[in-house]
């Protein structure tokens, strides 16, 4: 009798064990669950830490639009970026280093396209082949309509924005806007609106590219940068901004 109960305690004493070690265990996965948990928390955290250049929390890529458009400025099809980066540059020999006329090109293309299309279709009959399938081209009206429509809300912006900084209301807008007009002004006075041009579409087919591939480097040189910048702009704006008068304020809301 004594021999059975000494079995049976041990019996229970063997499940206990067993419970208790699947407790443990299950804690510890519990735990190890919530340490993995916790571990994405933090490298989000990490990350929302890091300064991005111009403020992006997205891919270069979605930056831009993430279409055809993006493709093309960061070459994911090498072939189509390099033909249209090559197509402009076609342009820009032709119009400034030969100095060929917009209306002299494009009545010098007419004159070549109809005149093969032209004999393309009478000579069709004596070489026996189908005459050319020459599309009817129609612009539809709600594609002028969508494009105008875009257009004046865009002008619309561009002129409120004008209005507030002209209001006196924020300086440093003022500043920032005279700065880059000033810079632009310079630039144009060394080169032409079509050179100009050609520079702003070569700029935007390499700086997206080389940030895309140097971002980290990139980013952090802009850091500092702008920790600079502010620093600079701290010490103009109590020396000299703060002396100056300001512009009317906004008028206060009426209780």
């Amino acid at each position: 009798m004594a021999d059975h109960v000494g079995d049976h305690d041990s019996l229970v004493d063997k499940i206990t064990e067993k419970i208790h070690g699947h407790d443990g265990s299950s804690s510890s996965s519990s735990s190890s669950d919530s340490d993995d948990d916790r571990k994405p928390s933090k490298v989000d955290s990490v990350k929302s830490k890091i300064y991005r250049l111009f403020g992006r929390d997205k891919p270069v890529h979605k930056v831009l639009g993430g279409g055809k458009p993006a493709d093309v400025l960061l070459w994911r099809n090498k072939k189509i970026s390099g033909a249209v980066l090559g197509v402009a540059t076609v342009i820009w020999v032709l119009f400034e280093l030969l100095e060929y006329h917009l209306i002299t090109l494009v009545c010098h293309l007419s004159i070549v396209a109809l005149a093969v299309l032209f004999l393309w279709s009478n000579a069709s009959s004596f070489i026996n082949k189908s005459p050319p399938q020459i599309p009817e081209v129609v612009i539809p009206e709600k594609c002028i309509l969508e494009v105008a429509s875009a257009l004046r809300i865009e002008f619309n912006r561009g002129c409120t924005v004008l209005r507030e900084i002209a209001s006196g209301r924020d300086l440093k807008k003022f500043l920032i806007v005279i700065a880059g007009l000033w810079f632009i002004s310079i630039i144009g006075g060394c080169c032409n609106f079509l050179t100009l041009f050609y520079i702003v579409f070569v700029l935007l087919h390499t700086l997206p590219v080389l940030y895309e591939k140097y971002d980290d480097k990139v980013d952090a040189f802009a850091e500092k940068a702008m920790i600079e910048l502010k620093k600079q702009y701290a010490v103009f704006n109590e020396k000299v901004l703060s002396k100056i008068p300001k512009g009317p304020l906004k008028d206060k809301k009426k209780d």
